[in-house]
Formats: structure tokens, sequence, C-alpha cells
């Protein structure tokens, strides 16, 4: 539901409840071990195809409207009180951080610092601008990957919910993580449609 009060909320960087994030991972790992790069890099396509259809109903001012959602699976506490644009800024440092952690591995060098979702959320003000900075950050990504000769690589880097994972792993996830935020995002406009009393619970 739309609402000028800030919701009590878990921190940022929480994380996921252990049952969910046990199965997330199972299913993650089952993921890596049948995947390609190009199905990866279709479901990525898909996934941003969806968001696009989406967003299409979207003006600068209903972007720009924080809902209360039911947490999608996968999606932390912390995020389920974005605006669509919140979700797509989010998005678009996501996709710059794959871009970074994917170009390093495949050139053998293992990123700085540690991956972490509390440095990744979007900025409160995000305005319709983001539209075409996510869809650059989509064609980076996408330009990375294919420009990669091999993203089976021996270095890895660690994501905080998936461990350690080479440069194939870092892509495998970019789709998945692409998912989880369309749904986020058809919550969010069921949420501004809806009554009050319900849009919370969708």
């Amino acid at each position: 539901m739309t609402s000028t009060i800030e919701p009590k909320l878990v921190p940022p960087g929480a994380g996921l409840p252990p049952l969910e994030l046990f199965i997330g991972r199972l299913m993650f790992t089952l993921n890596r071990w049948t995947t390609t790069r190009e199905r990866s890099t279709a479901r990525f396509q898909r996934e941003r195809e969806a968001i696009r259809a989406l967003i299409r109903s979207c003006d600068g001012e209903t972007g720009a409207q924080r809902v209360l959602i039911a947490r999608p699976h996968g999606l932390e506490d912390s995020s389920r009180y974005w605006s669509v644009w919140m979700t797509l800024d989010h998005l678009c440092i996501v996709h710059h951080s794959f871009v970074r952690v994917i170009g390093a591995l495949t050139r053998g060098v293992v990123p700085p610092g540690r991956a972490s979702t509390a440095d990744v959320k979007p900025s409160p003000d995000a305005t319709q601008a983001v539209v075409a900075e996510y869809e650059a950050s989509c064609k980076a990504l996408l330009a990375t990957v294919a420009k990669a000769p091999d993203l089976n690589t021996r270095v890895r880097y660690a994501h905080p919910w998936f461990g350690p994972l080479n440069a194939a792993g870092w892509h495998a996830l970019s789709g998945g993580h692409l998912s989880i935020h369309r749904v986020q995002i058809e919550r969010i406009l069921a949420g501004l449609n809806a009554p009050p009393l319900l849009a919370a619970k969708r």
C-alpha cells in the first residue's frame, strides 16, 4: 500500500530467513550445474523484456510512488517499501557491480572488497530518468558477458548469500536476480491499483 509513513522493516543487509536461504542455495546450485552461458543470457533477456513491458504503464509520478508489498522469495525485508524507479535504480547499481566483478574475474583478478546487499540499496529520490540508465546497465552487462572468452574462471569472488562464484556463476545469478525484482515491480504496480487494505497482501 502507498503510505507517507515509513514502515518498520528489518535493516538492510539482514539477508533472508534461514530456511529460504537454504532452499535458495540449493536451487541456485542446481541451476549452475545445468545452465550455459546462452541459457543464462536468454533468461536475463526474458526478464529484461518483461520488466520493460511492465514499466510502460508508469509515468513520472506513479513510478515514484513507494508501495509496501508482501515480500517475494529472494527479497530482503528492507526492500519491501520501494517505488518502481527505486527498483530500477537498485538494478542499475547491481548490474554495474556485476560488470565490474565479471570483467575482473575474466582477467584473472579478484575484485577488492566484499559484496554486500546493504551496499546496493537505491536512492528514494530516483526519478523516471533511471529508465534509460537501467537499459544502459543491461546492455553493459550483456556486452561484458559477450566479450568474455571464458566465464568458467579459476578465480572467484564471494556473493554474500551464495559464496565464492566464478564469472559464470555471477552471470547465472543475474537472470535470477532480475526475476525477483520483476515480481517486485508486479506487486508494486498491483499495489498502486489496489484498495489500501489489499495492497500489502499482494
